[in-house]
């Protein structure tokens, strides 16, 4: 299924809003935390995740009082400032606490902004118990999107990434089969305009001062090679139910325009705002409402051109990559993802360069043998095949 349709009557809200914050330190979670504290009578944190940063679990949960905690890496059981946890707080420890915090009574919302893969175990639990699902983690999708949007009924997926929320907010209302494409905006990142014989040389250091948005170091280095881009071409893809190709990547350098659908008619219906996460996160949370916004708005009457180009896929293989990947299908995007991560990883740890992030990405798809996704399980293997695949290729660069 996709979640093209404007189920705004079927969708049911619980005030305020019971959340569960998966990834509370990173990025989006603290963005999230913002919209918790401006609108406490709309959002009650009930249950938050974090990876390792027990330091961080701690201080959300004071401040929110919060009732239910995780921490996936379990050799962090022993970290003394968890017992600063609120009174009768209940805490549990590794991957499957993560998930089990997704199936909780007193959880309405899941919003998954974990980084990688492991945010698919909480994204199916979400799904299987009926909760709403506000994905972050666009890996999820990529990886197992084929499985994950068949779990999901009308009216209880609302994605959290700006240009999918953006395509969302243009559809509501609009019928199916007038959609004609999506315009899936792009920053270009920090290199827009760079030869490959350029990208060669670039450092991590220069490939982390994105332009305009403030993220996580992983996402970041996505959003420098394209990766980012092409990720979100198949997660839109599942979501709204649309063939890669009618999925068209736009470099728009300002990042006002957040992405845009065009219709059988040629109308062209766009989201427009202010480069700021929040308003995205919040309209998750708030659909079909609307909320006041801890973001600045924009002034259009003093804002500077907007512009449009085509990506260079030539120069940024890793796009054109994942466009493949997409329209192969399978256990083809997992391969790639989780290839991805580990070039990416290695990338910042100085461990490879560059371009070299797209050349393990092309070997290990090269090496998969692509099979129908069949189980969550496949999904794991696959993942785990893939990573030892790419981590052999860079140590062959040492």
């Amino acid at each position: 299924m996709s979640i093209f349709e404007d189920t705004s009557s079927s969708l049911e809200r619980r005030r305020p809003t019971r959340l569960a914050l998966l990834g509370c330190t990173g990025s989006i979670g603290t963005q999230t935390l913002d919209i918790c504290r401006m609108h406490p009578d709309k959002v009650e944190l009930t249950a938050i995740a974090v990876n390792s940063s027990c330091k961080g679990l701690v201080e959300v949960a004071r401040e929110f009082d919060v009732p239910h905690v995780a921490v996936a890496d379990e050799t962090h059981k022993d970290d003394p400032i968890l017992e600063e946890l609120p009174e009768g707080c209940d805490l549990g420890f590794g991957q499957d606490a993560v998930t089990r915090l997704a199936s909780l009574p007193d959880v309405d919302c899941v919003l998954v902004a974990v980084v990688g893969e492991a945010g698919i175990w909480a994204s199916a639990e979400a799904l299987r118990c009926g909760k709403v699902w506000a994905p972050a983690n666009k890996e999820a999708l990529v990886i197992g999107g084929d499985l994950l949007m068949p779990m999901a009924k009308p009216g209880r997926v609302l994605p959290v990434d700006s240009e999918h929320n953006a395509i969302y907010q243009c559809l509501v209302g609009e019928r199916r089969e007038d959609l004609s494409k999506i315009w899936l905006t792009c920053s270009g990142g920090p290199f827009f305009g760079s030869p490959r014989k350029q990208l060669e040389k670039v450092t991590a250091a220069q490939a982390l001062a994105h332009p305009t948005w403030k993220m996580g170091s992983k996402i970041t280095i996505d959003c420098a090679t394209l990766m980012n881009k092409g990720l979100e071409v198949i997660e839109a893809h599942h979501l709204f139910g649309v063939p890669i190709d009618d999925i068209n990547v736009l470099v728009h350098r300002q990042s006002k325009v957040h992405s845009a659908v065009e219709f059988s008619d040629g109308s062209v219906k766009a989201q427009l705002g202010p480069s700021d996460m929040r308003i995205a996160i919040q309209y998750a949370l708030s659909y079909p409402e609307r909320w006041e916004s801890p973001a600045t708005h924009v002034d259009w009457r003093s804002s500077e051109p907007l512009t449009f180009a085509a990506p260079d896929v030539e120069s940024f293989r890793c796009l054109s990559l994942a466009l493949e990947a997409g329209r192969t299908g399978g256990t083809l995007p997992c391969a790639m993802n989780a290839a991805n991560e580990v070039a990416n990883e290695a990338f910042r740890n100085a461990a490879c360069g560059f371009c070299d992030i797209d050349r393990i990405v092309e070997r290990v798809m090269e090496m998969t043998e692509v099979e129908p996704l069949s189980s969550f399980e496949q999904i794991a293997e696959v993942d785990a095949l893939s990573r030892s695949r790419a981590r052999a290729l860079v140590s062959e660069l040492a």
